[in-house]
């Protein structure tokens, strides 16, 4: 049930950074859940590192931080894969 609760956190944290992103982002849906994964994961271990990562009540700040950490994730990824997109074409042309 663990990486069902991470499918789906890393769904919306993804949705959601590429939702602030200024632009249109190329992120194919499955690459955004993983930066959204990853952010998570980021984010936690930053909020473990701070000591901010079992609070009472609702953990703002570890959300925070999984968002930020979703954000930066789903920005470099998303340059990578337009990067390696625009390869793909460019190989495709000069082959020709």
């Amino acid at each position: 049930m663990g990486w069902l609760w991470a499918i789906i956190v890393g769904l919306v944290l993804g949705l959601i950074a590429k939702a602030i992103l200024p632009g249109r982002q190329v992120l194919p849906l499955w690459l955004t859940v993983l930066c959204g994964m990853g952010g998570g994961l980021l984010g936690n271990g930053v909020a473990g590192w701070l000591g901010v990562r079992d609070t009472k009540g609702i953990d703002w700040t570890r959300h925070v931080l999984q968002l930020v950490g979703a954000i930066v994730l789903v920005a470099v990824g998303d340059a990578v894969w337009a990067a390696h997109k625009a390869n793909q074409r460019r190989r495709r042309t000069t082959t020709r």
